[in-house]
């Protein structure tokens, strides 16, 4: 796709960058483009910038200051990536505006932190702002507009933050206030530091607060925050931490390349994926940090190659602004924490402007990804999370087996009846699509929409109630997940019925193939279904379907199958394609195809299906032989035609 006429950029280096053709000054001029559109919106002091779009929970004032402090941190990274030397407007409006935000008859006043409020959030990214820009906006500005900066700051001093990501608000802003000989709380930061350690589950991963939180808020926080809190305190005043997570990120950055597919595309799981390249922050922070495993030239590739993913795909858009969504507007994909303002945390996106011009992630030619050189196969046992890329199509999957964003499950009581066994969703909440789903990708996203909820179909095996009414996929009990295969369990509930039923699965990947192999437990009647992924356009894609597979197609070629191997029964009913219209964050027309079972007698049942997200021309019928099922008891072993063995 061609770059948006409406950002105008340098012309591509494609010696330096023979990729992605993109440079250091790509990455000014989109930055430069992004401070720009947001003037027209800044109110008269520019303390606040109040964006168009659906406002958060947390009201018009609290949106203002978002896009004031998330945008503030894009224009710390160019202005202090240019040693100053940008155009003096930038730094006179943010200066501007920590004078009227910390003036409370500037009738633009930012509201003051109180415990567990939105701007925490927000302070943090001031702090790290003003750190970084220090010689040109803080050191400059007058006494009286510091002292207020300060007081409102101190609201972070014993306050109470969410017991997650947001602890290391605190820390970070409390550190700042130490920078700048401004009381602040010791216990605060070292309670915040220590409370991290709980999270830390091996391997470079952190669970973002108790649970399986798992997503990109790991890179995008839990490995930033620290060690920007490390680059404000300084190494007098680490205490040995900063070395600790170096460490934790630089394995942490050994496999996340491989959650990128060639086209630059992150792959889409998770909350608050309006941030987009904000994925793109623990990348450069290894670099920030001398802590990364990357060769500069593939880090440059991988986030230049995201950036001008999203470029080419209108983000920002005609205005020059970044909205709710993903490429386009797309609420159904959002939180209602989210606000018009809320994308600017892309801002982290561009701290590797903080990188010297001469540094070598900006000099070094371009090095190509791992997708991009062979098929990838990517076992990540902390998330319990399966990636596999294919070389000739550039698409990354990612089969989930441990994600699934609910609290850990609670103690069980005395008499052992209510433990996980006997009620395994108990405490867990509403299922979430973007991590309930048993697989994602780089290429497609789930189905959404509140309709499309309803019916739960795309990467979901499920129990189908007489009514219609489909199970869900709530607390994912992780099992195993080495090599190619990875297991799990869950349970399902139907309307009127007691009872939790056992879903066991067990992911084997074969190739460009996903091979699920199910062990379900279901009342008498109940019917099994099982959708593919889920592929969308701006056309209604091409859909087709037999006795035993089904496929979606799309205009530019994605194609989604999934074949029965064993057990389905189904008949002439067996399979089909389910469309839908705004449900999906890549398109407006969608589709998911999927495999349906004839009512069951209850009990205990084998289900195996085939899972194909590919940009070859897939031929159902012949997948239909490509993989042999024999179940012996509780084995199944899948032998493929290359004549190597599974047994699950």
């Amino acid at each position: 796709m061609s770059v948006a006429p409406h950002l105008q950029l340098p012309p591509t280096d494609r010696v330096l960058s023979s990729r992605t053709g993109w440079t250091r000054a790509h990455w000014e001029a989109t930055a430069d483009r992004m401070l720009d559109a947001l003037t027209p919106y800044a109110t008269p002091g520019f303390a606040q910038y109040r964006l168009p779009g659906r406002g958060s929970w947390s009201g018009v004032v609290s949106d203002g200051l978002e896009g004031f402090a998330r945008s503030f941190l894009l224009a710390a990274c160019r202005i202090a990536g240019a040693g100053g030397a940008v155009d003096p407007a930038l730094t006179e409006r943010y200066a501007a505006g920590l004078a009227a935000g910390t003036d409370p008859g500037s009738g633009e006043a930012w509201p003051r932190l109180t415990d567990c409020s939105q701007q925490m959030v927000e302070a943090a990214s001031i702090a790290v702002a003003l750190h970084e820009t220090r010689p040109w906006i803080w050191d400059r500005l007058d006494a009286g507009v510091q002292e207020r900066v300060v007081d409102w700051f101190s609201g972070f001093v014993g306050g109470r933050t969410w017991d997650n990501n947001w602890r290391l608000f605190q820390v970070v802003s409390e550190q700042f206030l130490a920078s700048v000989g401004a009381p602040y709380s010791r216990s605060d930061i070292e309670g915040g530091l220590d409370r991290i350690e709980d999270w830390y589950v091996g391997d470079g991963w952190y669970t973002d607060g108790d649970g399986r939180n798992f997503d990109y808020y790991i890179g995008w926080a839990m490995h930033l925050y620290p060690l920007l809190w490390a680059r404000i305190a300084g190494p007098d005043d680490d205490g040995g931490r900063a070395a600790v997570y170096r460490e934790r990120l630089s394995r942490f950055l050994e496999d996340y390349p491989h959650f990128f597919g060639a086209d630059g595309a992150p792959v889409h799981q998770g909350r608050s994926l309006a941030y987009r390249f904000a994925s793109l922050a623990p990348v450069w922070m290894g670099a920030l940090a001398d802590c990364t495993p990357l060769a500069p030239g593939l880090t440059r590739r991988l986030a230049s190659g995201t950036l001008r993913h999203f470029v080419e795909r209108g983000v920002p858009d005609e205005r020059g602004l970044l909205t709710l969504g993903w490429y386009d507007t797309f609420l159904p994909s959002t939180q209602p924490y989210s606000g018009p303002a809320s994308p600017y945390w892309a801002s982290k996106g561009f701290l590797g402007l903080l990188l010297p011009a001469d540094h070598a992630v900006w000099t070094a030619r371009e090095l190509p990804l791992p997708v991009e050189e062979s098929d990838t196969y990517t076992a990540l046992p902390a998330p319990g999370w399966l990636l596999h890329g294919t070389r000739h199509d550039g698409i990354v999957r990612l089969v989930n087996h441990g994600s699934d964003h609910n609290p850990p499950a609670p103690e069980a009581g005395p008499s052992g009846a209510d433990s996980p066994e006997a009620d395994p969703d108990r405490g867990a909440g509403e299922d979430d699509p973007h991590y309930a789903k048993l697989a994602y990708s780089t290429a497609t996203a789930p189905e959404s929409a509140p309709h499309a909820l309803a019916r739960n179909i795309d990467n979901q095996l499920s129990l189908i109630a007489p009514d219609g009414t489909p199970s869900r996929r709530r607390r994912i009990h992780p099992v195993s997940c080495e090599g190619r295969v990875a297991a799990s369990w869950s349970a399902a509930r139907l309307p009127g019925d007691a009872r939790a039923y056992r879903i066991g699965t067990t992911s084997v990947l074969h190739g460009p193939w996903e091979i699920r192999v199910h062990r379900v437990d279901s009342p008498e009647g109940a019917v099994i279904r099982e959708g593919g992924h889920a592929v969308a356009g701006p056309t209604g894609p091409f859909a087709s379907s037999g006795p035993d597979w089904a496929l979606a197609r799309t205009a530019d070629g994605l194609t989604s199958a999934v074949v029965a191997l064993y057990g389905w029964d189904g008949g002439a009913d067996g399979a089909a394609v389910a469309r839908d219209v705004e449900s999906n964050a890549y398109g407006p027309h969608s589709a998911v195809p999927y495999l349906r079972s004839a009512p069951r007698p209850g009990g205990r049942s084998v289900q195996v299906s085939l899972v194909v997200l590919s940009r070859d021309s897939v031929h159902p019928e012949a997948l239909r032989t490509a993989v042999r099922v024999r179940v012996d008891g509780e084995a199944v072993v899948l032998t493929f035609l290359d004549g190597s063995r599974v047994e699950v």
